[in-house]
């Protein structure tokens, strides 16, 4: 890991900083622990000139505005679980963190409304939803470290969207510190406001560029009271996107999830070497997929579900199938989909690509793929799996003796190479940070980083937040 001791504060601005925010909330030097270096991305880490680690939004406030008094670039951190590289120092940058801005500020069953401040965990508002009778829908692997700042930042999707949306639809309002250092604030519980720009939705998926999100209202939904699931084998993509259309009519806004797995990851899930992960299936298939749904109290979505599954096979649409008898089973389903963060103790170092493309194309793309990268990186194994209901796809690629420059260049190439074919998107979720900004044309148009570039300026006209992210040089 890269360590950039040489660059420092000079002691004046060090002091300032703790005046403002107080001893225990700057930390410089080898105080500032190694987590803070870098995110949840293969990229290499850079020790910032200080972290800094306010407690409310008023000192992300103070902070941001001794920055810009001194051109002082800012890097904004939280839960640090990111993996496009988004939340790691730019060199001569000053880290803010919030991870001390956490906690539930408000909850109104009867609104179904929760406040929350940008640092507190998904996991957090989630079981407080819950304890309440009530589901926030957004829902990561990452849920008990990702922070609801990082959330809204990146826009985060996660398991569910084909039922619930992206976390843009769970947003009602936001409290903003801008890049002068004003606080924007908007948290008010209306459903319908036409009053001029919403604002809020400037800021939702920007990054970090255009402000520092450090409060949010977020929508809460009735909590579902009952719900099944299945994990299905096809002998194509065909089948199974067939399949998916068939269960979006049939069960409507019960159907919460659709994840499709390819044999190579189900194979490396499956195989012996995670513990507990087995398959429910007999035999191999060409693709697999998880489906649950949830409804509400008296919906019979088991029943239905069984029925409808019952339907798939006769018409030969599934080959297999696997029926959840009980939350376990459910829990172990979901388990083999959420195996990705295991992987690498069975296939050795990975690299992760988050890919969108049209849903119906899914199965040609990753076909594509595995042609395309069979020819220009052989020595690469490939694993494919993702959210079939909403066209995301994740590509893992292995390599035991790990990724330098020269190979990640390679397989970025085929892959985005690709993407722009399928008229896709190099990120469907995760973001665009420093990983994928070179890349940022494939997806959008010269136009459309123009506009980007005019907003950025507009917000932050001297380029002091997440600089040499995002936007390409």
């Amino acid at each position: 890991m890269r360590r950039d001791t040489e660059a420092s504060l000079p002691a004046d601005l060090l002091r300032r900083f703790r005046d403002l925010l107080g001893e225990t909330a700057v930390l410089a030097g080898e105080d500032i622990p190694a987590r803070n270096l870098r995110d949840a991305s293969e990229l290499p880490g850079r020790r910032p000139l200080v972290l800094l680690r306010p407690k409310d939004a008023d000192g992300v406030a103070a902070a941001v505005r001794l920055c810009a008094v001194h051109g002082l670039p800012a890097t904004v951190q939280g839960g640090l679980t990111g993996l496009s590289g988004g939340a790691i120092p730019t060199e001569g940058s000053v880290a803010l963190s919030l991870e001390r801005i956490s906690g539930i500020e408000a909850l109104d069953a009867e609104a179904g409304t929760i406040t929350v401040r940008a640092g507190t965990p998904l996991s957090v508002v989630q079981e407080a939803a819950n304890a309440a009778g009530l589901l926030y829908p957004v829902d990561l692997n990452a849920r008990g470290s990702c922070t609801i700042g990082g959330t809204i930042a990146t826009n985060a999707g996660g398991n569910r969207v084909i039922r619930y949306g992206m976390t843009r639809q769970s947003v009602l309002g936001l409290e903003v510190v801008l890049a002068d250092g004003r606080i924007l604030s908007d948290l008010r519980d209306l459903p319908k406001n036409n009053a001029g720009f919403d604002l809020k939705q400037i800021f939702i998926g920007s990054e970090g560029q255009l402000g520092i999100v450090t409060r949010a209202l977020l929508r809460l939904l009735p909590l579902p009271a009952d719900g099944g699931g299945a994990i299905l084998g096809f002998s194509s993509f065909d089948a199974l996107h067939r399949c998916l259309a068939s269960a979006r009519a049939e069960l409507g806004d019960a159907l919460s999830a659709f994840e499709a797995m390819w044999p190579d990851y189900w194979d490396a899930v499956t195989s012996g070497g995670l513990a507990d992960r087995r398959s429910p299936l007999s035999g191999r298939h060409l693709v697999y997929a998880l489906i649950e749904a949830r409804g509400r109290a008296g919906a019979a979505v088991p029943g239905l579900l069984q029925e409808w599954l019952e339907r798939m096979l006769e018409a030969d649409l599934i080959e297999d199938a696997a029926l959840a008898r009980s939350g376990a089973d459910m829990a172990a389903f979901w388990a083999l989909r959420e195996a990705a963060a295991e992987l690498h103790r069975v296939t050795g170092p990975l690299l992760g690509f988050d890919i969108g493309v049209s849903p119906p194309l899914i199965g040609a793309y990753v076909e594509a793929s595995r042609v395309a990268l069979a020819r220009e990186v052989p020595h690469v194994r490939a694993l494919f799996f993702g959210h079939a209901g909403d066209g995301n796809l994740h590509v893992m690629l292995a390599h035991r003796g790990g990724f330098d420059a020269e190979l990640i260049h390679a397989c970025d190439a085929v892959l985005y190479r690709l993407v722009g074919e399928f008229r896709g998107t190099v990120t469907a979720e995760h973001g665009v940070g420093l990983l994928k900004r070179d890349w940022l044309s494939v997806t959008r148009s010269p136009v459309e980083i123009a506009a980007m570039r005019m907003l950025k300026t507009a917000f932050d006209p001297k380029g002091l937040l997440n600089p040499g992210k995002v936007l390409p040089d």
